[in-house]
């Protein structure tokens, strides 16, 4: 049966807030990226009534071997909330959560207000701080399938993220060797390269996107510039790294 957009919202932020996955939307309505963003924000204007605050933006779909895992070719955006933040070394309850998985990325957080499109040589100067970082996806829909108009409603699978330590502004975040260990073996092997050639390139995109939609990105908000390798799921019991070169380590428990 077709669904009016709040109801879409309703039912994506009901299985995020019980754990309980739905069919996807696209099934039995028909969404078009304006509708899908909207939905996405009726969505967060309900977590937003129970307290949570607007922390940040992330970017999905930046690096090939995300696009060909989940099968999609557009760059994706979805928003953060201070509720999703665990601190570094912090824990995350796998119950929960549906299929959860993790994915290493690059952190940056924001100095200056961004209500513009940025160019590259620009988005330097609106940084304050960079990290390594880790971001659980887990998308509410039933066996992780879903088309683009759908995960952007379900805004972009956004779940958790953990920050590492936050460096200098200034540090090296392109050419970035960085693995991820599952249990003390490497599960994961990348370059930060594969974030859109570079990940100040996924500051230039959001500026521009957000411009778009008339959203201004505020001082002290975090932006996840995307995924450099292909997430891997995860169980109760997983102790997960993620490790940086010249960015430090980021560290979750599953339990």
């Amino acid at each position: 049966m077709k669904q009016s957009i709040q109801d879409i919202a309703n039912t994506l932020d009901h299985a995020a807030q019980h754990a309980s996955s739905v069919e996807q939307i696209s099934k039995t309505t028909a969404l078009d990226l304006k509708g899908a963003y909207e939905v996405q924000a009726l969505s967060l204007k309900n977590r937003y009534q129970r307290g949570e605050k607007l922390a940040g933006y992330k970017l999905g779909f930046t690096s090939r071997a995300k696009m060909e895992q989940m099968g999609v070719h557009n760059l994706i955006w979805g928003r953060l909330t201070d509720k999703m933040q665990i601190e570094n070394g912090g824990t995350l309850l796998r119950e929960n959560y549906i299929h959860p998985r993790v994915e290493p990325e690059i952190a940056f957080k924001i100095g200056r207000r961004i209500d513009t499109a940025l160019r590259l040589n620009e988005v330097v100067g609106y940084i304050d701080a960079v990290a390594g970082a880790l971001e659980i996806i887990d998308s509410r829909y039933e066996n992780f399938k879903f088309s683009l108009e759908d995960v952007i409603a379900d805004n972009c699978s956004s779940t958790a993220y953990v920050i590492g330590d936050w460096q200098a502004a200034d540090t090296p975040v392109q050419d970035v060797h960085l693995h991820m260990n599952i249990n003390g073996e490497q599960s994961q092997t990348g370059n930060s390269n594969a974030i859109l050639g570079n990940p100040l390139e996924s500051l230039v995109e959001i500026s521009r996107i957000l411009a778009e939609y008339g959203e201004a990105i505020e001082p002290g908000a975090v932006v996840l510039a995307g995924a450099a390798t292909s997430a891997v799921y995860i169980n109760a019991g997983d102790q997960i790294e993620g490790v940086f070169d010249g960015l430090g380590k980021v560290k979750l428990t599953v339990q």
